[in-house]
């Protein structure tokens, strides 16, 4: 243990939630663990992480997040294998990202040792939360937001971090129906789509649920200016196989740097399935689904790990694609999830023991 894990204190729950939990029916976020780490920044700089009992917490109604929305969040998942042993994917990537959003939103950074050393002993606490069903996981959720106080319109000068653990089931069953978006944007060049900030999400809802009234499950995002470049899928990366080989669009301003859109790169790399990260257009999907060579379509993140497309429309026109036997879709997931339960050897060193 090192020093910054023997300098976080712990106050246990009096009682326990667990026993109250049926674990074989999770819904996704909406059960939460008896604990949480809270870690305050004042006066410049971090104070030491703590871990506490799960509970609400007080803000006064000056705080900033309710006025400039300086809040950013990080998706993560725990996993036990057969022998009980707890692992994490791919962490330092998330606390890498967590602080590049954190720097494009005027939130100082949060120190490497506070994230991963804060989340360890936290897991360590809430190890029998996690699920051990086909499918299931612990989800994590690191979020950080502006705590200070003042209606003046300036980065506050007051941060908490938090992190918050949710025995979660499958994230999505079956496939999806989504509608390529032509008039609303989930982002622009020089914002902050690539940050993972709360207000990029608040965003989608509403060109989201016009969709869905339109009888379609999400939005395939395009790009703010022609829309005609495909970019995200709802809330996560996209792939479009055309013929045999796997597309992405390249992160930029407006796209989010996937961890598992970045793992699924390397593993169809490591396959020998041929991979193009480049711009993707509206009219060569469509093309594409014309001809037939249009193959597969699937988001990528790490609530789903991989949600694959059953049909996408575009100009009052629905294009199905077909159901194949070995798809990369399901090679790709079964490759991750092998990696994430110690059912596979990790070539890639994503695998992080607890």
């Amino acid at each position: 243990m090192n020093d910054t894990a023997q300098k976080i204190t712990v106050e246990k729950a009096q009682t326990s939630k667990i026993d109250q939990v049926d674990f074989d029916n999770l819904s996704f976020g909406s059960v939460f663990t008896d604990h949480m780490l809270v870690c305050d920044y004042k006066n410049g700089a971090w104070e030491t992480p703590k871990i506490i009992p799960y509970q609400p917490i007080t803000l006064e109604p000056s705080s900033k997040i309710f006025h400039y929305g300086q809040s950013i969040f990080e998706g993560m998942k725990a996993y036990k294998d057969a022998a009980g042993d707890t692992w994490l994917f791919r962490p330092f990537d998330n606390h890498k990202r967590f602080n590049i959003s954190a720097k494009r939103m005027s939130i100082p950074e949060i120190p490497e040792e506070y994230f991963i050393e804060g989340l360890k002993t936290l897991l360590r606490l809430e190890k029998d939360w996690i699920p051990q069903s086909e499918g299931s996981s612990l989800y994590i959720r690191p979020f950080m937001f502006a705590s200070g106080k003042g209606f003046h319109a300036s980065p506050a000068d007051e941060y908490k971090f938090m992190i918050c653990l949710a025995p979660s089931g499958a994230y999505f069953s079956g496939k999806v129906k989504v509608l390529i978006e032509q008039t609303y944007s989930r982002s622009a060049n020089g914002g902050v789509g690539y940050a993972k900030a709360g207000g990029n999400y608040a965003g989608q809802f509403y060109p989201t649920q016009l969709a869905v009234k339109k009888g379609y499950n999400q939005v395939i995002w395009t790009d703010d200016n022609t829309h005609e470049y495909i970019e995200e899928a709802g809330a996560m990366n996209i792939f479009v196989r055309i013929k045999d080989t796997l597309i992405t669009g390249p992160t930029s301003d407006r796209i989010l740097d996937g961890i598992t859109r970045k793992s699924i790169i390397e593993i169809a790399k490591d396959e020998g399935i041929p991979v193009e990260v480049r711009k993707i257009t509206v009219t060569e999907v469509v093309d594409a689904a014309k001809n037939g060579s249009l193959k597969e379509m699937f988001g990528a993140g790490t609530a789903a790990v991989v949600s694959p497309i059953a049909a996408f429309g575009y100009n009052d026109t629905d294009y199905d694609l077909p159901e194949l036997p070995n798809s990369y879709a399901r090679r790709m997931k079964e490759r991750i999830i092998d990696i994430q339960y110690n059912k596979a050897e990790d070539i890639f060193g994503w695998r992080h023991k607890v």
